[in-house]
């Protein structure tokens, strides 16, 4: 898949780079991807919901009346489910969401919302940005120049870079991540992908792997 390098005011660089068909362009597999955002969701998901017993709770553990000829019920003590203050029956206790998934399916996933992506020309690929400082509206301009402005955008970087960062960081419809942790949830939850020059010539050299072992 050709796809044309755009520089910073959104024009056409004349450079292309190959994005591997083995990534981008495969049948998409909408049930792998379900499970792979399903397990990220639920890995978010603290579990630390906490209910106290009635072995937890405040209140003597003496008896409340004998046991018969009151014409009432066995009462036990005072924390008593029954009573308010009481412990709580069954209630829920923490624990862990998340489930496993094998690692050929999480990469399918992975390769599964890429094509999607592709196929919905979704993918923007820009000359790499460096600024000397962090500089948000320079960013911001960078964006609407790209026509990405306002959409949800995956910026994937191919390695560190503080001042973009920084630059980027405050605009609430970007997200940067760089091409070795790129995951499902990103990838579907984004409106765009935009790919670095330099992140998508890894994918180029033959190095699609990256993003499947990420």
């Amino acid at each position: 898949m050709q796809a044309e390098v755009l520089d910073k005011k959104g024009q056409k660089t004349g450079r292309t780079v190959e994005l591997p068909d083995d990534v981008f362009a495969v049948e998409p597999n909408d049930h792998v991807i379900y499970l792979a955002v399903k397990q990220y969701l639920a890995a978010q998901h603290l579990g630390t919901h906490k209910v106290k017993t009635r072995a937890e709770v405040k209140g003597a553990s003496r008896k409340l009346h004998r046991q018969k000829g009151t014409g009432g019920s066995r009462k036990g003590n005072i924390r008593n489910p029954l009573y308010k203050g009481g412990g709580t029956i069954f209630g829920p206790k923490p624990h862990a969401y998340d489930f496993k998934l094998n690692k050929k399916v999480k990469e399918l996933a992975k390769i599964s919302a890429l094509s999607h992506k592709a196929k919905d020309s979704a993918i923007v690929v820009v000359e790499d940005i460096n600024f000397d400082a962090p500089k948000t509206k320079q960013f911001a301009d960078v964006l609407k120049s790209l026509n990405v402005n306002g959409k949800k955008t995956l910026f994937v970087l191919p390695e560190g870079n503080e001042n973009l960062y920084l630059s980027l960081r405050n605009i609430p419809t970007v997200k940067s991540t760089f091409l070795t942790d790129i995951n499902t949830y990103d990838i579907v939850n984004a409106d765009v992908l935009v790919l670095t020059e330099n992140a998508a010539k890894i994918l180029t050299e033959g190095e699609a792997e990256v993003v499947a072992e990420a």
